[in-house]
C-alpha cells in the first residue's frame, strides 16, 4: 500500500502500523497527492499499490482535489483517509467521491488497522467523529470547500497571490473567497477583518495549527 501525509513522524508511524500486520508492506510513502501520482505514473501498473492511506490536507498546500480521489477510486485503487477532519465540506466530497473508509487522527491505532482490513476486504469502515463531521458543526459558518481552502492558506500566512497560485485561480477570485469567509463569520455573530483575525478563526475551529508571524 501507499501513504501520503506530509508529517513525517506520522508517516513513519503510520508505515510501522502497516507494516507489523502480516502481509501488508507499504511500497511508497509520499508529503502530497501530486508527489503520490507522479510516482503512480512511473510505477508499472502491476506494482500499483492495492490501497492508499490519505491525509486530506497539507501545511500550507491546497487540500486535496476529490475529483482526483474519484478518479483513483474508478481506476481500481481502495483508500482510506486518514486525517483531522476538519474540513466537513471536503469530508462530504470526498465520501461522494467512493473513498472505502475515513478515520480521524484523534481515533485509535486499532482504528485504523480495522479501517485498512475492512477495506481491503472491500467493505467500509467509518468513525462516529465522521458523522458530526457530515453533520457539520452548527456553531461554524458553513463554508465552501474553495472558500475553506483559501482561509488555510491565506490564515498560514500566504499572500493573496499565492492563494490564487496554489488553488488555481485568479488573484481577484482568491480574494471574493476570503471575502466570503469574512462575511460569513461577521454575519454569524464572529466579526473578522484582518488577516490575523482570520487566523484565530481558522485556528479556534481548527482549519489549522499553523503559526505565522505577520510581521
Amino acid at each position: 500500500m501507499a501513504i501520503v501525509e506530509d508529517h513525517l513522524l506520522q508517516r513513519k508511524r503510520t508505515e510501522e502500523l502497516v507494516g507489523s500486520q502480516a502481509g501488508l508492506r507499504v511500497v511508497h510513502g509520499s508529503e502530497t497527492m501530486p508527489e503520490f501520482l507522479a510516482w503512480l505514473k512511473t510505477a508499472e501498473r502491476a506494482g500499483w499499490p492495492h490501497l492508499l492511506i490519505l491525509d486530506l490536507m497539507a501545511d500550507r498546500q491546497p487540500s486535496v482535489d476529490p475529483a482526483v480521489v474519484k478518479g483513483l477510486v474508478e481506476a481500481g485503487l481502495r483508500i482510506v483517509v486518514l486525517s483531522a477532519l476538519v474540513s466537513p465540506a471536503l469530508v462530504r466530497e470526498i465520501v461522494r467521491a467512493g473513498v472505502g473508509g475515513i478515520v480521524g487522527k484523534r481515533d485509535s491505532e486499532d482504528d485504523i488497522v480495522t479501517a485498512i482490513w475492512a477495506v481491503l476486504n472491500h467493505g467500509e469502515w467509518m468513525t462516529t467523529e465522521l458523522a458530526g463531521v457530515i453533520a457539520s458543526d452548527p456553531t461554524r459558518p458553513p463554508l465552501s470547500v474553495q472558500e475553506e481552502r483559501a482561509l488555510v492558506l491565506y490564515a498560514s500566512g500566504l499572500t493573496l497571490d499565492a492563494v490564487a497560485t496554489s488553488i488555481g485561480v485568479k488573484r481577484d477570485t482568491a480574494k471574493q473567497y476570503i471575502d466570503r469567509v469574512k462575511a460569513k463569520y461577521t454575519a454569524a455573530g464572529r466579526p473578522v477583518s484582518t488577516k490575523l483575525d482570520l487566523h484565530r478563526i481558522a485556528v479556534a475551529d481548527g482549519y489549522t495549527e499553523t503559526a505565522y508571524s505577520a510581521t
